[in-house]
């Protein structure tokens, strides 16, 4: 078996990984990037019609502060306190080095990024660098790494955590068929959310995500059960958020028989309430229960009732008006934000060219043309808000373990558009700070072989209708519509699965299903709680825990200076 020895290993080449080891070079650490495939990945392959990045307002003259942006962010629920004013205080800092690296952050003349307000955002936080905002985050951190001689290990499938006396020490890996070993003092995952496990998913093709190895290693997870799911195209997998709601598409389902129904003007009384609330779907584009029946989310609920429950397909038509509009008789809301952007004429098409002509662009240059085609959609999966729970330096309960991305689970139940890409920046930032002033051990080598060739026994093989059909079962009965009965039927037989389980793929699919099957099947009955799970000796374990509060330190700036020097109030 081939060994290789690092400072850290860093596990993903997305955003968040392309920055921790950035950081981690520039704070002269020796550091590699394993990746299963360079150009997979959400950051590279993901967006939405205008994809946002959520930061400290810095421009325009409404008031805002560190302390305020971590309040918004703590307030979404299940938030810990440390990590909202970590994310809030180095959100500057990591937005500015994007835009040094080179991603084009609109301007004023004046150089003020200005902004608008995303879902769940009182300030106007938000910005974007167009529908690609994290692929061009993703192209300028990969730049850059390729500056500072980041080792780069393509093609490399991590399959086990390796642990000494409880810490990390380093990572087993598949490589062109073969097993190589990382021997590390830190071990950063960055590998994204749990994208593998749901049939009914937004996450590209090509991300499956691998947060089933915390959970082997014995990790604690936390808030798995809060995802965030909503409207999408099949394919290719795409938001239809933003715009492409609020140009008010004709939503058409079609039945075996070919049969096509405008099934929202059967729910509806008042076709111009049902219109707007496809208005409003745009800013609100996340599954909430608490839209469900008076709100946006109806949308998402009637969508899934077509698709899942009557077995019909569903499709957006931008070509033709879903009856005869009289744009003054939709909500003010959106009359006026039609009127104000000179969009209330014509069909879909015309008003989202008229809008936000990339959007188009964006589908035509993925083989699809929505002057002339039906865009299928789901209700899908797009976003874990849980994940491995972690520290103010985002470490993990494993001493040496650090998850930073969307596997770290610091969302809570519903944060601001936009937050994961700051918080990803954020994290890894974080993280490399820590590990260049306390690195882990590292072990010898005559220690590490033997731990390393004990798991030298699990090959690839052909799992692929065994892993779609375990996705289908996790669309069908543990996504935005949940029945707990259900849900505690579908862990009983995932667990049987996960006990016969010995190919990787497979594996790391059927433990986050268990892991989050687990969470899902004790709901809440404190939302103010932090639900953790892990998996001990005896299986998966469910508690509850208080979330840590906003740190309310000592900010004269005397003491601050004075600790700094010490080293104090860093680490």
């Amino acid at each position: 078996m081939k060994i290789y020895t690092y400072d850290c290993i860093v596990i993903g080449t997305g955003a968040a990984g392309f920055n921790a080891a950035n950081r981690l070079k520039s704070f002269g650490k020796n550091v590699a990037i394993v990746t299963e495939g360079i150009n997979c990945g959400t950051s590279r392959n993901t967006g939405s019609d205008k994809q946002t990045y959520y930061k400290l307002g810095l421009g325009g003259d409404a008031p805002d502060s560190v302390y305020k942006m971590a309040k918004n962010l703590f307030d979404g629920g299940c938030v810990d306190g440390d990590n909202a004013l970590c994310e809030a205080a180095l959100s500057a800092r990591c937005f500015m080095n994007l835009c040094e690296l080179g991603v084009d952050f609109p301007v004023n003349r004046y150089g003020e990024y200005v902004g608008y307000k995303t879902d769940h955002d009182p300030y106007a936080r938000a910005t974007s660098a167009g529908p690609l905002t994290s692929k061009f985050m993703t192209q300028a951190l990969e730049k850059q790494a390729e500056k500072l001689g980041v080792e780069i290990f393509d093609n490399c499938y991590a399959v086990k955590i390796l642990k000494n006396e409880g810490n990390v020490c380093g990572l087993l890996c598949i490589k062109d068929d073969e097993y190589v070993a990382f021997r590390c003092r830190d071990l950063i995952m960055a590998t994204g959310g749990p994208a593998g496990i749901y049939a009914d998913s937004v996450y590209p093709v090509c991300h499956t995500g691998s947060s089933g190895l915390a959970v082997l290693a014995g990790a604690k997870m936390q808030n798995l059960l809060f995802w965030q799911y909503g409207l999408a195209s099949v394919s290719p997998r795409w938001n239809v958020s933003g715009t492409y709601m609020q140009v008010l598409p004709r939503f058409v389902s079609i039945d075996e028989d070919g049969t096509e129904h405008d099934f929202l003007w059967d729910y509806f009384n008042d076709r111009y309430e049902g219109l707007s609330f496809v208005f409003l779907k745009g800013y609100q584009w996340p599954f909430d229960p608490k839209k469900a029946e008076k709100g946006s989310s109806q949308i998402d609920m009637l969508v899934y009732r077509e698709c899942v429950e009557k077995k019909r397909r569903v499709y957006l038509d931008f070509t033709k008006n879903p009856f005869d509009i009289v744009f003054e008789n939709l909500s003010g809301e959106a009359f006026d934000y039609l009127n104000k952007a000179g969009a209330t004429f014509g069909t879909p098409i015309e008003r989202l060219a008229k809008m936000n002509l990339p959007a188009i662009e964006l589908y035509r240059d993925k083989g699809v043309d929505l002057y002339n085609e039906y865009l299928e959609i789901a209700l899908c999966a797009q976003h874990n808000n849980g994940g491995i729970a972690v520290d103010m330096w985002w470490q993990t309960s494993i001493k040496g373990l650090f998850a930073v991305g969307e596997c770290a689970g610091t969302h809570g139940i519903s944060r601001p558009g936009g937050s994961a890409l700051n918080a990803g920046q954020v994290g890894s930032l974080r993280a490399a700070q820590y590990i260049s002033q306390h690195p882990g051990e590292l072990i010898d080598e005559n220690i590490f072989i033997p731990i390393a060739s004990e798991y030298e026994n699990e090959k690839f093989e052909d799992t692929d209708e065994k892993i779609k059909a375990a996705r289908r079962r996790m669309s069908d009965n543990a996504a935005a519509v949940r029945d707990i009965d259900k849900i505690k039927s579908t862990l009983e037989i995932t667990l049987e699965e996960l006990k016969e389980a010995r190919e990787p793929k497979l594996r790391d699919v059927l433990v986050m299903q268990a892991a989050v099957l687990t969470a899902m099947s004790e709901p809440l009955t404190d939302t103010g709680k932090v639900q953790e799970v892990v998996l001990g000796d005896n299986g998966f374990e469910l508690s509850l825990r208080d979330v840590r509060p906003i740190p309310n330190d000592d900010a004269f700036f005397e003491n601050v200076w004075y600790g700094y020097r010490q080293n104090k109030n860093i680490y």
